[in-house]
Parts: structure tokens; C-alpha cells; sequence
């Protein structure tokens, strides 16, 4: 089943990407319950078993049925393009209790087995206090499975960002759809997202729309946001199978030897662009010392820099690639609309 989009001429002028903590938030323990998206995060799922084990994750997932209806007032799309979660957070507890009524009603009617049990029936007893809660909950996710990883998660999230901004200015936004992920697809001023478990059509009636790249969504590309929520498309981020790597694990030796143990990690760790911090947080060093590291590479050629809201973010050059992974030739050579 598709979920269509149709836009006019004034959707495309208001497009734009943005990075939700909250959504990864939620998505994070949509993984915790769905073993066949755990590929690529077994690490992170070593790292914080004790602590999901002391969490009652039951009424979120009690919402969270594949291919149905979630509720979108707890996850909905940023307002800004680097919203912080305490912002988000301040806008799922300020939402109408009867707009969340409503949500919880549709999440929860097509399963008359759950719409009738106890949780479900104290869910929709007390719209607002059901927010509250939910909005505790998602706040004690975050902080105890999300945010002690949010600097790795987010230089991935930006850096998919910041390239996918260059690839829609370099080949427009139909090609740019079909590289966010094979399930897009553009003809006839419509956007479809198929294979689905769901669907939805929506007139976007020039409110434009929102695209997201998620770690913990991966692999699938996710819309069906109702009025009054922005439209948005959530896309998987590129990059995702290196995110959990260890410092230095893809370190060459003779890299180490020639340029430092410290500065090369560095070097290697840049496979999507990050800023200072980011990189400190990954690589367990103090971040003046990164930054360090940093000029010198970039004095060096190995790599070059830009602004991205209030940080700098670094990427290797073609040079830079070429010595962090050997006979790897860099897409710039290859390809020339990168």
C-alpha cells in the first residue's frame, strides 16, 4: 500500500530538512521491540540493556503497532531545523488534550482487543493525563537510552544533512528523492512512498514539507503526519553502518605511524562530516585537542571545512580519503554531479 503526497508549485519552494531528537527518541524504542531492526545497533544495544530493562516501555508500544496508526502528538515533525529535544519536548506536553484524544483513538481503534483492555481504556479516559505521562516517559527515554549518544547520532544526522542539501542543489528534487531511499518516488507532482504496511494521502496545500534522515528508522522511509502536523518524510540516514564503530578500529597502521595515532583516528573517523565535539565525544579526546588536530589536517589538505547553523563541520578531501582508505577511490573523482 503507498502513501502519497501531492504538492503544487508553492510546496517545492517550502521544503526543507531538519534533525529531531524526539523522533529518534521514539524510534529508539521501536527498535528495542522489533528484533529485525537491530542489525546495525547491536553495539548500542549492549550498551544500554541494564538500563531499558528498568523501563516500562508498554504504553508507548502499546501505540506503536506496524503498519497502523501512531499517534503523531508525541513524535511530530521540528519546527526548526535543529529543534533541541527539551524544545520538542515543551511542544508534545503543550498539545490540546482533545487533538490527543482524537490521535489516541485512531491509534488505538482498528485493535478492539487493546482500545478495550484496561491500558487502553485509561489512555482515553484522560487525554491530558495521558500526555503527561507520555511525555515523562519519552523524557526518561531520551535521557537514559538516547542522550548519552545523541553527539555521535546527530553528526551522522547532520552530516546526511549537509550532503543532501548539495545533492538537491546539484540535481533537483526528483533525483534528490530517489537517493534519500529506493521506496521514493516523484511523477505527476506527487511523491509516493511504496512498499508501505500503510496508507494515506495527503494535499500538502503549500504547508511544503519536512525531510528527516533517522538512524534508528533504518532501513524504511516513514510519512502519514494529519493535519494540523506538518507534512514530513522520514528517510534512513546514510552512513548508518560505520555509526557504531570504535574509535581507531579503522585506523591503518602505516596511517598511525605516518601522521600520529591521535590525529589519524581523527582523520579516519571523519566518514561523514562532524564538527569539533562531535568528534571529541567519538574519540574520547579533549576537544581542544581535536580542534587541534583539525587545523592541521586542514592546513595539510586532508581536509576542508564549513559552516552548518552554529557549528563547523569537517570532511576529508579526495586526498584526505585517499590515505584514510586505501584503494578507495573518492566519489568527487568518480562522479561529477558530487
Amino acid at each position: 500500500m503507498p502513501v502519497q503526497l501531492h504538492f503544487d508549485e508553492s510546496d517545492l519552494l517550502h521544503c526543507r530538512f531538519a534533525v529531531s531528537p524526539l523522533w529518534e527518541t521514539q524510534a529508539a524504542v521501536r527498535v528495542l521491540g522489533r528484533p529485525e531492526r537491530q542489525g546495525y545497533h547491536l553495539p548500542w544495544l549492549r550498551r544500554i540493556r541494564d538500563a531499558a530493562a528498568g523501563l516500562d516501555l508498554g504504553p508507548l508500544w502499546l501505540l506503536m503497532r506496524e503498519g497502523g496508526h501512531s499517534p503523531d502528538f508525541f513524535c511530530p515533525p521540528p519546527i526548526g531545523p535543529l529543534a533541541s529535544f527539551e524544545e520538542e519536548i515543551a511542544g508534545v506536553r503543550a498539545v490540546d488534550p482533545g487533538l490527543a484524544g482524537e490521535d489516541l483513538a485512531r491509534s488505538l481503534a482498528d485493535r478492539p482487543q487493546v482500545l478495550h483492555s484496561p491500558a487502553g481504556r485509561a489512555l482515553l479516559a484522560d487525554p491530558a493525563r495521558s500526555v503527561r505521562e507520555l511525555a515523562e516517559l519519552l523524557e526518561e527515554v531520551w535521557r537514559v537510552l538516547v542522550e548519552p549518544h545523541w553527539p555521535r547520532l546527530r553528526a551522522l544526522l547532520e552530516a546526511d544533512v549537509a550532503y543532501h542539501s548539495r545533492r538537491l542543489a546539484a540535481v533537483g528534487f526528483e533525483r534528490l528523492l530517489g537517493e534519500l531511499s529506493p521506496q521514493l518516488s516523484w511523477a505527476d507532482s506527487t511523491l509516493t512512498i511504496a512498499p508501505t504496511r500503510a496508507r494515506h494521502s495527503r494535499v500538502l496545500g503549500g504547508q511544503g514539507l519536512v525531510l528527516m534522515p533517522s538512524v534508528f528508522a533504518w532501513p524504511d522511509a516513514v510519512s502519514g503526519f494529519e493535519d494540523p502536523w506538518q507534512p514530513a518524510v522520514i528517510y534512513p540516514a546514510r552512513g548508518i553502518g560505520g555509526l557504531w564503530t570504535e574509535p581507531g578500529a579503522s585506523t591503518p597502521n602505516v596511517l598511525a605511524r605516518l601522521l600520529g595515532r591521535a590525529r589519524a583516528d581523527v582523520l579516519c573517523a571523519l566518514d561523514e562530516p562532524a564538527g569539533t565535539g562531535a568528534l571529541a565525544h567519538r574519540l574520547g579526546l579533549a576537544p581542544s585537542s581535536v580542534s587541534a588536530h583539525l587545523s592541521v589536517l586542514r592546513a595539510a589538505g586532508l581536509l576542508t571545512s564549513r559552516r552548518y547553523g552554529h557549528q563547523v563541520l569537517y570532511e576529508r578531501t579526495p586526498l584526505g580519503i585517499a590515505l584514510a582508505v586505501p584503494g578507495h577511490q573518492p566519489p568527487e573523482l568518480t562522479d561529477p554531479a558530487c
